[in-house]
């Protein structure tokens, strides 16, 4: 397929799930559900129209599954209204660190025991299997200001931190597979891929966007209007609070996550304080 066709192709799939976003609403059928028909209709297994070879688009595909995480991890954190130092917080955090970390440990048995693989590969494979899907758990998260469904509530949040909590699973998996070289690796693992990673990703990701919507609110407080919740200040955000934490060696995946919630947190406390 030319570009052309591509740019015609996508516009026309998005547009007809826009459109008809009401009636699809109706169908005992999540978005998620619908976008994985279309594409296993368009694929190789259907009508043949998509057909990407995994090896030389390997590049292509990591680059669009990533942009495609981060935004979602971002618009999960926009969509979680409850306060950071609320007790229900207790819950998506243990499910996301504590619950997640035990089962890429019993997946890694699994692999082991069963499965005759090797423990780097083992436990590769429970960090790959053990996280849950920002975009499904999201869909069970109801607009509900700071007074969500506790289960809804703890379920999305835990689908948008666990992908940064898992990748340090990963990581030791790789490094048990002796691709991190000879260097005390696990030292370095425990140290920067493991903790720093973890707090300095949501460190960065809640300075980035508490600072941002700060700036927001206090512009809209001088200039009504002048500035609002838009798709470029979302994606600058997840851009600018991305990179911050690549750089700084810390959790890009956590850093978006942590960007929406603050952001939101900001203007649902301070925009009707700064209104004139």
């Amino acid at each position: 397929m030319t570009l052309a066709m591509w740019a015609l192709f996508g516009g026309v799939l998005l547009l007809s799930f826009v459109l008809l976003g009401t009636w699809l609403g109706r169908l005992p059928l999540s978005s998620a559900m619908l976008y994985l028909g279309v594409g296993w209709l368009l694929g190789p297994s259907a009508v043949g129209v998509l057909n990407p070879d995994p090896v030389r688009h390997a590049h292509l595909l990591e680059v669009a599954c990533e942009a495609a995480l981060i935004i979602s991890l971002f618009a999960v954190g926009l969509h979680l209204g409850v306060p950071f130092r609320d007790r229900r917080w207790w819950l998506p955090l243990r499910l996301a660190f504590v619950s997640m970390a035990a089962m890429v440990l019993m997946i890694a048995a699994v692999g082991f025991w069963l499965l005759d693989l090797p423990p780097g590969a083992a436990v590769l494979l429970g960090a790959i299997l053990a996280p849950t899907d920002p975009v499904l758990a999201s869909g069970v998260q109801s607009e509900a200001g700071d007074r969500p469904d506790l289960v809804g509530f703890s379920l999305a949040g835990e689908g948008g931190l666990n992908d940064g909590a898992a990748f340090p699973f990963v990581m030791l998996g790789l490094g048990m597979l002796g691709m991190h070289g000879a260097d005390p690796w696990l030292a370095h693992w425990l140290g920067v891929e493991l903790l720093w990673a973890t707090a300095a990703g949501l460190a960065i990701g809640g300075a980035v966007g508490g600072l941002v919507g700060w700036l927001v609110v206090r512009l809209r407080a001088h200039h009504r209007e002048a500035l609002g919740l838009d798709v470029f200040l979302g994606l600058g955000l997840i851009g600018l609070a991305y990179g911050a934490a690549q750089a700084a060696q810390a959790s890009g995946f956590l850093a978006v996550f942590a960007a929406g919630f603050a952001l939101r947190r900001c203007f649902s406390d301070r925009l009707l304080a700064h209104a004139p």
